[in-house]
């Protein structure tokens, strides 16, 4: 009876060994408090996203990764303030064309 108490004092001795070690080593994973159920860390301005607030963008994470939902939010908001810059910059550089050729133009023509 003595020998299996001392085992089953050990087992529970090294069970918490084992608990506190990795509660150490691993920890929550979280470098800030939880946020409420609901709410979201992602955050972007409503025009005019820069390379920064991309850069700056933070996404919950939940039990397998991020939170879907917020990445593809973040990605289609990106991709849509790409698209348009990009195509101001092509009619901004389709308005300079004209400009640049008559200014190529020779003074007798």
């Amino acid at each position: 009876m003595t020998t299996a108490l001392i085992y089953l004092v050990v087992m529970l001795l090294v069970a918490a060994v084992v608990f506190l070690l990795a509660a150490v080593v691993f920890g929550r994973g979280e470098e800030l408090a939880p946020l409420p159920p609901g709410s979201s860390p992602t955050r972007l301005p409503a025009e005019d996203i820069t390379g920064e607030d991309v850069r700056q963008v933070r996404f919950q994470l939940v039990f397998r990764g991020y939170k879907m939902s917020e990445v593809d939010w973040v990605l289609r908001r990106t991709g849509v303030e790409l698209d348009e810059l990009r195509e101001r910059v092509a009619r901004l550089e389709a308005a300079q064309q004209p400009r640049e050729a008559a200014h190529r133009r020779p003074a007798g023509e």
